[in-house]
Formats: C-alpha cells, sequence, structure tokens
C-alpha cells in the first residue's frame, strides 16, 4: 500500500513546487526546505480524511473531513508550515487541529505541538489519527481557539489554520518574547 502512495506523494510536491515559484514575489517563500518536504512526504495525508475522499488525499484541493469543516490544499499547509520557520526546539500552539494533519507535519520539526480544535468530534479524530501513525509529540484539546492555551505557555510560534478577522490577544499573550505568528487574516 505504501509504494502505491509514492507516485501520489511525489506529485503532490511537485504540485507544491510549482505553486512556491508562482507565488514566490508575494510570500517571500521560492521554495520548500528540505526539513518541511521531508514531513510532508513522510505523512500520509490520506490518513486524514474519511474513506470517501481517501483517493483525492494527495490532490491539489481542500477535502470535506466531517462537521462542516475542511482540511486544508496541500500548499497551504506547507507555505504555512514554510512561514512559521519551525525549529527542532520549539513548542508551538496550533489553533484550529481540524483532521490533525498541519500537527502531524509539524511534529515532525518541533519539540512539541499544543493544538486546540473547538469540534470536539474533529478533536478526538485528530487525537486517534496521530496515534495511529504513532505521533506522540502532540497534545489535542478540544476548546475554544481564541483563549489559546495558557495551562501550556509560553509558546515559541503560533499557527492559526482557520481565517479570522484578528489575532486574539489572549494567543498574542501566550507567544514568548520575539515569537512569530502564522494566520490567515481576513475573510
Amino acid at each position: 500500500m505504501v509504494d502505491s502512495l509514492l507516485p501520489l506523494q511525489q506529485s503532490m510536491l511537485e504540485v507544491i513546487d510549482q505553486h512556491f515559484r508562482a507565488t514566490a514575489a508575494s510570500t517571500g517563500k521560492g521554495r520548500l526546505s528540505p526539513a518541511i518536504r521531508k514531513a510532508i512526504a513522510a505523512t500520509p495525508r490520506d490518513q486524514f480524511v474519511p474513506a470517501a475522499q481517501q483517493p483525492s488525499a494527495y490532490g491539489d484541493s481542500a477535502l470535506p473531513i466531517g462537521c462542516r469543516q475542511t482540511i486544508s490544499q496541500p500548499f497551504i499547509v506547507a507555505l504555512m508550515t514554510e512561514l512559521l520557520e519551525p525549529e527542532a526546539r520549539d513548542k508551538i500552539l496550533e489553533i484550529g487541529t481540524g483532521s490533525g494533519y498541519q500537527a502531524a507535519i509539524l511534529a515532525r520539526l518541533v519539540s512539541h505541538v499544543y493544538s486546540v480544535e473547538i469540534v470536539e468530534p474533529l478533536a478526538r479524530l485528530a487525537r486517534d489519527r496521530l496515534q495511529a501513525i504513532a505521533v506522540s509529540n502532540v497534545t489535542v484539546v478540544a476548546g475554544n481557539g481564541a483563549e489559546g492555551l495558557p495551562q501550556y505557555a509560553p509558546f515559541d510560534k503560533v499557527i492559526i489554520t482557520a481565517a479570522s478577522p484578528e489575532i486574539p490577544a489572549a494567543i498574542v499573550e501566550q507567544l514568548r518574547p520575539g515569537g512569530r505568528i502564522v494566520a490567515p487574516l481576513g475573510e
């Protein structure tokens, strides 16, 4: 089964590379770093979508994951990860666990990921999916992401995976001085 996924994963990475080249002028990121490329290649995206979506898991699109939520387009996951500039010692706060895919990629790059998901059934599914692929350095908490996770703060970096009109003050307060936040702001 793993061998049958390799061409799909390679194709997904090639499309991500095309997007990086096409958007370099606006993002400041012209290519995917080797470490992030390796983390994406090692993370089975098909394991983070419902069975009905698995044939499309490595395509260049967001996919429904239930509860009126989606798993982000692979390029967006790659770009946000690249913009976050994860380092091995980092403790990351992720707002919006969703399927757990972004957390699984970050887990391969950092010390620990603390992820908060407002939709409790999605939080449970993400925990199960992460456990199924033996990711042990992610803590998924069901709760309101706008409140962050003060019990685990301060965080070196924060990634917010859903659009928001602004970054909640509680999140900024939980970021260590000199830290970094990556978030899609606006509608």
